[in-house]
């Protein structure tokens, strides 16, 4: 079955944007992906993981000190530098996107736009 991607209504109409997506199974997954990532990366994590990036996003606060799986945001130094999206359990795989694209998903985040997820 073929997941369907929803992406912040902040972005911006017919723009690449993070996307974000579940799987219907047992156990049921979180899926992020940037549709204007080269590599066509698919992070890959748990409606846990998944809650506490929401919760980080809304309160503008670090993550608790982790025991679990977690999904870590990185934001380079310069204004122009990639934002990369990774998860604990699967450090490998890295979205990656821009500024402008992470601006709109963290908008829509702050909406609301993404607990149905969770």
């Amino acid at each position: 079955m073929t997941p369907h991607w929803q992406k912040s209504s902040y972005c911006s109409e017919g723009a690449s944007c993070i996307h974000i997506a579940t799987t219907p199974t047992t156990p049921r997954t979180i899926h992020l992906t940037e549709s204007g990532d080269p590599t066509g990366a698919i992070l890959t994590t748990t409606p846990a993981a998944f809650r506490t990036l929401l919760t980080t996003l809304k309160t503008d606060t670090p993550p608790p000190k982790a025991t679990a799986p977690t999904i870590e945001v990185t934001l380079g130094e310069a204004p122009d530098a990639p934002v990369r999206v990774r998860s604990t359990t699967t450090p490998d795989t890295v979205v990656t996107t821009d500024r402008r694209k992470w601006h709109a998903f963290v908008l829509g985040v702050r909406a609301g736009e993404f607990d149905h997820f969770v």
